[in-house]
């Protein structure tokens, strides 16, 4: 047998305590270097630290020194350059009383709205006027809308300091008495139709079907004169518009009008604010000069008339199909009668079912079934239990809060304003004093056609129109109660689309996601200098944030993580937010702001704070 191996893995050495006690000191010494290193980089640190926040702070005064010797020098200027404003009041006031001079030597027979005694006169004696044809009433009517439209215009347009209590009462009183009365003629003249039924009867079916119509009214009356239970199911010639009855109506004495207008002649009127003349003065004068620190805003109650509907002693079941084209009001009624020649007695005229809660009563849904609605042909069908006014309710605030917007300079004096919502695309130029509805594209990119198209009105009879046609972008003193936004303060958008405006010829401004991030006394948009068209898929847009008396170009853009208010490299802040955009404009661009027009100004304002694109966008 071989030797026996050794044993590997013996004991290692012990350390023996003057090495154990010289590598403890070694760790200590390693320790506090390393913590005198760390103290040393911190104290450096925390230096450069400070120096960097005190040239910071030493670059903030000096821009605050500099925007404070200035700033006196850039409120001047541009208090002479929102005198704009002023001036297009002026102008404005001007043609109100140079139209009615103007209606006064023309001698046309037509009233002048304004005054109490010629509408006094006008309505007797159209109420003594009688026999009218449908025809002849239709023809009379494009007068009275005409008046209605220049009564809520003058409510609307004039100054309140220029409109005493006296004045709105009459005007809305006139309003009121000539809606009734039309509604009254029309009545009338419908029983004059349908005394001479037997004389329209259709040859194939024998029963009176008749339509007439213009751009305000149009008119279905079908009259049962054949009586026979086969023609059950009714679709006026060419139309889409129809209605079935049941079988026991179908035998008898019965007539159905169904009135269709393209404006509202139901809608009990709002109340116009009255401010005091010196409240008047503080808002639109002394803004100019001094920043207004107090600004009252006029919240109006709806009054309402209360109506209840008549009852009748014949019903009416019918499923009628609508194509909705425009929103209107459409009164549908039944009459009954055992002789043609009574076949309207009595009084005709609907009241209105519904009246304020928008008084505990509300337009109603019951009574209504089979709802359908074929969203290609655009249209509607539904049955009826009774007859009376039947409304298409679109949601006040359904275009609200809109998506995103751009305010883009097509040319001198001419701008287009684009409004995203959730439904649509609505383009509006403004061009001098007027504006036009250029285009809306729907949600899936389809092309609507709209009769508003085309047409150029003045800003107030624009947002009229446009409300009416369901395309509402124009919020209320209380929408925000039913909108989630950031409301900023009135004063300073105010603020904002006054100098937007006066930049509006040579600079593009638009939506910026950062609005919503600051709080309500600071606005966050984009601009760029907009000279010419040109590629949008890279634009040079500069973020401005303005609080009302101090405009900054914010360093962050719309990709950024996250919102911060610090100022851009190399810029500076000014007391207006023309000053601001000032500094990296050309001068061709300034040229071309300082040659607008005064009215076109004031019609850019105007339709920015008609949107309030900055609080509901």
């Amino acid at each position: 047998m071989g030797p026996k191996a050794k044993k590997s893995g013996g004991k290692k050495k012990k350390i023996t305590k003057a090495e154990r006690l010289k590598q403890l000191q070694e760790e200590e010494e390693r320790r506090l270097k390393e913590e005198e290193e760390a103290r040393l980089k911190y104290e450096k640190e925390e230096l450069e630290r400070l120096e960097i926040q005190r040239i910071k702070q030493e670059k903030w005064r000096e821009l605050e020194k500099k925007d404070l010797e200035r700033r006196n020098e850039e409120l001047e200027e541009l208090y002479l350059l929102e005198g704009c404003f002023p001036e297009a009041e002026k102008l404005k006031r001007d043609t109100r009383l140079l139209s009615q001079w103007k209606h006064y030597i023309q001698c046309d027979g037509s009233p002048d709205p304004s005054i109490a005694q010629e509408m006094n006169t006008f309505i007797s004696l159209w109420k003594e006027e009688t026999n009218q044809t449908f025809e002849e009433v239709i023809k009379k009517s494009k007068l009275v809308l005409n008046l209605i439209g220049k009564l809520k215009l003058i409510l609307l347009e004039t100054p309140p300091c220029d409109l005493q209590t006296k004045n709105i009462v009459q005007y809305q009183e006139s309003i009121v008495q000539l809606q009734e009365l039309l509604h009254l003629k029309f009545n009338v003249a419908t029983e004059i139709l349908l005394r001479q039924a037997s004389t329209l009867a259709d040859l194939d079916s024998g029963n009176m079907e008749k339509i007439i119509q213009d751009e305000n009214v149009t008119l279905y009356v079908w009259a049962n004169l054949k009586k026979n239970p086969r023609y059950r199911s009714i679709r006026f010639s060419e139309t889409e518009i129809g209605f079935e009855i049941p079988r026991i109506l179908a035998t008898s004495d019965i007539a159905l009008r169904l009135l269709h207008t393209h404006y509202d002649h139901v809608s009990p009127l709002q109340p116009v604010p009255t401010p005091s003349k010196e409240e008047h003065a503080a808002t639109i004068n002394e803004f100019f000069k001094d920043e207004l620190k107090n600004v009252e805003k006029a919240v109006s109650k709806e009054d309402h008339k209360e109506s209840e509907p008549q009852e009748s002693g014949s019903k009416l079941i019918y499923e009628e199909d609508i194509k909705a084209e425009e929103q209107g009001d459409i009164e549908v009624q039944m009459i009954s009668a055992e002789e043609e020649s009574e076949a309207i007695k009595g009084e005709l005229e609907m009241k209105l079912f519904s009246e304020t809660v928008s008084a505990g009563k509300h337009w109603r849904t019951d009574g209504i079934s089979n709802v359908s609605y074929n969203q290609e042909e655009r249209l509607i069908k539904f049955c009826l239990e009774t007859f009376g006014p039947v409304t298409l309710i679109q949601d006040t605030h359904i275009n609200m809060p809109y998506q995103s917007w751009e305010l883009k300079p097509l040319d001198v004096n001419n701008v287009l304003l684009t409004v995203t919502t959730v439904f649509a695309e609505i383009q509006i130029q403004i061009k001098e004093n007027l504006c036009m509805l250029s285009s809306i594209k729907l949600k899936d990119k389809k092309e609507y056609s709209s009769i508003l198209e085309g047409k150029w009105m003045t800003p107030f009879s624009f947002i009229i129109a446009l409300k009416e046609a369901g395309l509402n972008i124009f919020p209320s003193v209380h929408s925000h109660f039913y909108v989630v936004i950031n409301n900023k303060v009135p004063l300073v958008e105010m603020k904002a689309y006054r100098q937007m405006a006066l930049l509006s010829s040579a600079f593009a401004f638009g939506w910026s996601k950062w609005n919503l991030q600051c709080n309500s006394t600071k606005v966050v948009f984009k601009v760029k200098e907009h000279l010419a068209e040109e590629c949008t898929e890279n634009p040079n847009w500069d973020l401005i944030m303005f609080t009302g008396d101090r405009a900054q170009t914010l360093k962050i853009n719309e990709e950024s993580e996250a919102f911060s208010e610090a100022l851009k490299e190399e810029t500076e802040f000014h007391s207006s937010l023309y000053h601001m955009v000032k500094d990296f404009a050309s001068r061709e661009a300034m040229e071309k702001t300082r040659s607008s027009n005064c009215q076109f100004l004031d019609a850019v304002c105007q339709m920015l704070l008609s949107t309030r694109l900055l609080s509901y966008s």
